[in-house]
């Protein structure tokens, strides 16, 4: 049991990717066909540069923001920060708020 326990801590501090999280190759050819990205960063952190042609919804206003700028749920989406890790529990929003095809960039822009 001590062991299992070690095993899923050890899971969640070093994540591997999943079947949705992308690399930066993969993200390009997702935008050549339509993808829309998203910088779940701050505002401050969108500022001093975000990927071209990407919408800021930070992380903290994804629940009250997403609809309007995106409604259509079935959108292909892209979302990214700084490590991965704000990103990942957009992702995670978005899914609970009905969009079904949404990805993550593994371990974001740095």
């Amino acid at each position: 049991m001590l062991n299992k326990l070690r095993c899923i801590l050890q899971r969640k501090s070093c994540r591997c990717m999943d079947r949705y999280d992308i690399n930066m190759e993969q993200l390009q050819q997702m935008v050549q066909k339509g993808a829309i990205l998203v910088d779940v960063r701050s505002p401050q952190e969108y500022e001093e540069g975000h990927l071209e042609n990407s919408v800021l919804i930070p992380e903290y206003e994804i629940k009250c923001k997403a609809l309007k700028i995106i409604p259509d749920k079935k959108q292909l989406i892209i979302v990214y920060c700084s490590s991965g890790i704000r990103s990942k529990k957009a992702q995670r929003i978005l899914w609970q708020m009905g969009y079904t095809n949404i990805y993550n960039l593994y371990q974001g822009i740095y």
